[in-house]
């Protein structure tokens, strides 16, 4: 009597504060998302939005209605523009004309230059700069943290230490713009399969959103059929098996039939030498 009484206390639905408390955070984790999601996006259209008229004072004359979004749409017309531009001949001798002016300044310079050959190497179709993420044994023996490679080591760097090398880039939690840059022999590196996004997501939680382990599921996705098919062979064999009694049941009856037969032929064979004799 005493444990089924506090089996029934143990097992008490929670109270009215217990119910709001637990709505409550359900409301939290279902509205937050979608409210920061909105706020960012919002910012950021604001804050594109109010460059563009700074560039552009006449817009807002036109966009008197303070429509959002408009900047933004302005902006991405004008980038496309001036790709177009930069394609032809025009353009290429125009820019050739601008680096060569910016190339004489002397902070400038280094600037451009850097922002450039950053870039050109992060948007080239064929680069393999953050395509891949692994894990480094950092800062020290038995410690991990996730990395994104960002290329092989080339230069002087790759000269001096003549070792299969990749350029790891880890970053901080939370911020993952900032970071260290790390010379990693390649045998030293483990590559994972996890995507970049995954990646990203999981450092800027600090290991609250855990990706999925994909080589579980395509272990389990590649054991599936291998059980189906062996189960399809054991139950042939059980089919092969009920087929071969069911043979020899057959063959035995048909044994048992013949047995009597045999044994009365002799009989009648006896009674009619005995009926030919009398006669």
């Amino acid at each position: 009597m005493m444990s089924n009484s506090k089996a029934q206390q143990s097992v008490r639905k929670p109270g009215v504060f217990g119910r709001l408390r637990s709505w409550f955070f359900t409301g939290i984790l279902v509205t937050a998302p979608v409210l920061l999601t909105i706020y960012i996006t919002w910012a950021a259209i604001q804050l594109i939005d109010s460059q563009v008229v700074s560039l552009i004072p006449i817009l807002a004359d036109w966009n008197r209605l303070e429509v959002p979004g408009v900047g933004l749409v302005i902006g991405v017309i004008l980038i496309t523009l001036i790709g177009a531009l930069a394609a032809g001949f025009l353009g290429r001798w125009i820019i050739r004309l601008g680096e060569s002016l910016l190339n004489r300044m002397p902070v400038v310079r280094s600037i451009y230059g850097a922002s450039k050959q950053i870039l050109e190497t992060i948007i080239s179709s064929q680069s393999d700069a953050f395509r891949e993420v692994v894990l480094v044994e950092y800062p020290r023996k038995g410690l991990w943290v996730i990395g994104f490679v960002t290329g092989g080591t080339k230069g002087e760097v790759n000269r001096r230490i003549n070792i299969d090398m990749v350029n790891v880039f880890v970053p901080t939690t939370p911020n993952p713009t900032s970071g260290f840059l790390l010379f990693c022999p390649r045998k030293d590196v483990v590559f994972m399969k996890m995507s970049v996004e995954e990646a990203v997501k999981l450092v800027v939680s600090g290991g609250i959103v855990t990706p999925p382990d994909r080589n579980a599921a395509e272990q389990s996705d590649t054991a599936s059929p291998a059980r189906k098919a062996v189960a399809k062979k054991a139950s042939a064999k059980k089919a092969v098996a009920k087929k071969t009694v069911a043979k020899k049941t057959v063959t035995k009856q048909a044994a048992a039939k013949k047995a009597p037969a045999k044994n009365s032929s002799p009989k009648k064979k006896a009674a009619k030498k005995a009926s030919a004799k009398k006669a």
